[in-house]
């Protein structure tokens, strides 16, 4: 009887082993894995690099209006805000003596024609942004009534950092885009000749051609032409890679139609989604991953999805 069951246990124990063994047809197959990518093409054109500032409008120069008696303001005939051509009447005055003595001089002689009125007029045109006395002030001579801009002088005020300055001279033009989208084309007219120590930035005036009034000390996006390449061979940034420390820069490139290979680059000027490829030169033919290429290997299997320009 022992040796009956020693038998069955040994049996058993062979046919677990057996059961426990893996089956040649069971091993796991590779999958070969295929990432979804786009491509795109290289393009040839033309590449601006520009200087992107803040300005802000101002009114270069302004005009003091100012009395040239001893008397009293008789009439205002301007208001904060208004603009005023040259020549306008402003300020009506009346001499102290003539407030003093009336009409006697002209009862005592009649030919002498004597008001005692003088008028005071704008010297420029512009807007009066100051209005310092009102009617029946007494004034003095030289005393400051009002100030108005100068509209010839308006500009937008522009600090260039002086790294800047050999790109940027005195007849340069430039687009002047305000803040609520409006582009405006301007000509950088003459530079301060001094240099604010704190900040090291230089002033230039710019001046601008507008068919409406634009308010003083608005802030204003300055675009400036740095530099301009024809016949550059660009690719879009999404197609750009690079390391951490953005010293490396590659793209991917297929080489059939399921697979695509590292190919390092040498960039040059990037103007808005475009970047300069200097080295490789890319045939217009050569096929490059635009999105889907992160993280790939130096060889990669792909699946092209879609083509983008």
């Amino acid at each position: 009887m022992k040796t009956f069951l020693f038998y069955i246990s040994i049996l058993l124990i062979l046919f677990s082993c057996k059961s426990n063994k893996a089956e040649p047809g069971a091993e796991e197959v590779p999958v070969d894995v295929q990432t979804p990518v786009t491509i795109t093409t290289i393009s040839t054109e033309t590449i601006y690099d520009s200087i992107t500032l803040n300005a802000t409008s101002a009114f270069v120069q302004d005009n003091m209006v100012k009395s040239n008696i001893n008397g009293y303001i008789k009439s205002v005939n301007i208001k904060p805000g208004q603009y005023v051509a040259a020549g306008r009447n402003l300020f009506t005055l009346k001499t102290k003596e003539a407030e003093s003595l009336g009409n006697t001089i002209n009862k005592l002689d009649p030919s002498f024609h004597f008001t005692g009125i003088v008028s005071i007029t704008a010297p420029q045109n512009g807007y009066v942004t100051q209005l310092l006395h009102q009617v029946g002030d007494y004034v003095q001579d030289g005393e400051q009534l009002a100030v108005i801009s100068n509209t010839n002088s308006f500009g937008f005020v522009l600090n260039i950092p002086y790294e800047y300055r050999r790109y940027i001279q005195a007849g340069k033009k430039a687009i002047i885009e305000l803040p609520d989208g409006t582009l405006l084309n301007g000509t950088v007219n003459e530079f301060l000749p001094t240099i604010d120590s704190a900040s090291q930035t230089q002033t230039a005036i710019i001046k601008v051609v507008s068919t409406f009034q634009i308010p003083e000390n608005l802030i204003a996006k300055v675009h400036l032409l740095k530099m301009e390449k024809t016949g550059v061979t660009s690719l879009p940034k999404e197609a750009i890679l690079t390391n951490e420390s953005q010293t490396n820069f590659w793209v991917m490139k297929m080489t059939d139609s399921v697979r695509a290979i590292k190919v390092e680059i040498i960039k040059g000027l990037e103007s808005g989604n475009r970047v300069e490829i200097v080295s490789p030169k890319f045939s217009a033919e050569d096929k490059i991953i635009l999105t889907g290429a992160y993280g790939l290997p130096d060889t990669a299997n792909v699946k092209i999805v879609r083509n983008e320009k």
